[in-house]
């Protein structure tokens, strides 16, 4: 059986990650789910992921990347003692990071938009 390894955090991974939390990771799932891969919000999400699940560590021969992005990922978020909330000012620390990152590189497309999402 061949598994979904990527070099960093997948954005199709991102599917099998909202059932996993509370009602506010699922409606940010959803929302990133809905925004194209360029989108400053998809990519603030995924390093999210990629600093939660030290996806920059990872080797292709580790038991970790044997089993594949999505399994890493869910493993990731069911051990995580934080709330919700925590994950949400994660998610929001990225995005600034995003922004600072576009703001300086003009020369990546990378779709911005001004509001930070509310979740309600």
């Amino acid at each position: 059986m061949y598994t979904d390894n990527a070099l960093m955090f997948p954005h199709r991974a991102i599917a099998s990650l909202r059932s996993l939390r509370g009602r506010d990771w699922q409606a940010l799932c959803n929302r990133v789910l809905s925004l194209p891969e360029t989108h400053e919000e998809t990519l603030a999400f995924m390093l999210m992921m990629i600093r939660l699940n030290g996806c920059m560590s990872c080797e292709t021969d580790s038991y970790r990347a044997m089993r594949g992005c999505s399994a890493c990922a869910q493993q990731t978020l069911r051990r995580f003692k934080g709330s919700d909330a925590e994950l949400l000012t994660a998610f929001e620390t990225a995005l600034e990071d995003i922004r600072e990152f576009a703001t300086s590189s003009p020369s990546f497309s990378v779709y911005q938009q001004q509001n930070i999402i509310t979740i309600l």
